[in-house]
């Protein structure tokens, strides 16, 4: 069995950037964002959606790279959460290909942690080890970090 985010054909693919207010919690941030790890990782790796994500205190920044109805469908999701606030697109278009094609999600890092790229393949969701990241996903990370910090605006 084949999976779209990580066996589909290369090419064009519509990638989605957007910032968002975290209205978790604080005592409940550790628990709530391992859910929307293990939630994300699954639905985006059966819709065919790669990404990353990054999580602060007060903000989240997602990268959502598919088709692009099922982008823009999993978006509305997320302005539906009520772990949501503000839900800023700051990019929406259309490129080459993939930045994140074998990420099915990740944890992106605001404080000079190690990024953790996680994959999707044959046998489910697994930390990346050992795999560098591109200058590609370098750029994008760099350009999550600085949407996180409000230096980023929508478009």
């Amino acid at each position: 069995m084949t999976s779209p985010a990580t066996d589909g054909p290369d090419g064009p693919v519509f990638r989605l950037l957007y910032r968002s207010h975290n209205l978790v919690p604080e005592q409940d941030r550790r628990r709530v964002f391992g859910e929307i790890f293990t939630t994300a990782r699954s639905t985006n790796k059966k819709l065919g959606i790669t990404g990353a994500l990054l999580l602060t205190e007060d903000v989240f920044v997602q990268v959502l790279e598919g088709d692009e109805t099922a982008v823009r469908e999993l978006l509305g999701r997320i302005e539906k959460d009520a772990r949501h606030d503000d839900v800023v697109v700051l990019t929406a278009e259309t490129v080459p290909e993939r930045v994140f094609s074998r990420w099915a999600m990740a944890r992106v890092s605001t404080d000079g942690e190690p990024d953790i790229p996680l994959i999707a393949g044959a046998r489910g969701i697994t930390v990346a080890a050992g795999r560098g990241v591109t200058q590609e996903q370098e750029a994008l990370l760099d350009i999550m970090r600085e949407a996180a910090h409000g230096q980023r605006h929508e478009v």
